[in-house]
């Protein structure tokens, strides 16, 4: 009840009027059934814009820190999350992979559509970056298809660092789903499955017409952080 109140009545309408967003490709998404849908990562509006455009109810796997936060803000965070139906995942354990896996097959298993991001983090300078095979993993093992999906403007409504959105055309665009069905039998392949990630990968630099860096954002992220502990603070005083 509550992910469709948030939709067209508590936020939806606030959303709309700052982002104006507007869906192309909706005719690829499936009427009933399982599916993946894979999108880039740019700003977490991405995560509030395209649930607000597709007809279809859209379960992401969320990081476990939204929903063991305290305080005022930690109990809204955690009551916010759990009421819009999302699923937490522990991404810091030795088992997180596993717990993810089942976590999303579960999801697929209920003939729901399943929200990932293959880069497995927000992009930090807006290209596109290496995915991860998890995504590859579950359709693999759950047997569905993958529909790329480009969330464009997000970044600018919602930039990184700021504190506040500021108004943004948003555009969702959705492009055809992806058949892995000839790789049947094959889960557990790391081999395929890298092959099964970078086709969606490719699938989304087209759709959204960003840069491809072949690194995984994470890895780049913590690069930038340990170089900016080594530098020497020069202030006087």
């Amino acid at each position: 009840m509550w992910y469709w109140l948030f939709k067209y009545i508590l936020l939806g309408p606030i959303l709309f009027a700052l982002g104006r967003p507007t869906i192309e490709g909706a005719q690829h998404l499936p009427a009933d059934g399982p599916a993946i849908l894979a999108s880039n990562h740019k700003a977490v509006m991405d995560s509030f814009y395209l649930p607000l455009r597709a007809p279809r109810r859209i379960t992401f796997l969320a990081k476990s820190e939204y929903f063991t936060g305290t305080g005022f803000t930690g109990r809204f965070q955690r009551w916010f999350f759990t009421a819009a139906g999302q699923v937490p995942i522990d991404r810091t354990g030795a088992d997180a992979a596993a717990d993810a896996l089942a976590a999303g097959l579960r999801v697929l298993g209920g003939g729901k559509l399943l929200g990932i991001y293959p880069e497995g983090t927000r992009s930090p300078d807006g290209r596109l970056y290496k995915g991860k095979t998890g995504m590859a993993r579950m359709a693999l093992a759950a047997g569905v298809p993958v529909i790329p999906v480009a969330m464009i403007g997000t970044e600018k409504l919602n930039p990184i660092g700021s504190r506040w959105p500021r108004p943004a055309k948003i555009v969702v665009r959705i492009g055809e789903p992806i058949d892995f069905s000839r790789f049947h039998g094959m889960a557990g392949n790391r081999f395929v499955e890298r092959a099964v990630t970078d086709e969606v990968m490719y699938k989304l630099m087209q759709l959204s017409g960003q840069e491809y860096v072949d690194i995984y954002a994470a890895t780049l992220k913590k690069k930038a952080s340990a170089s900016a502990d080594r530098v020497p603070d020069t202030r006087a005083g």
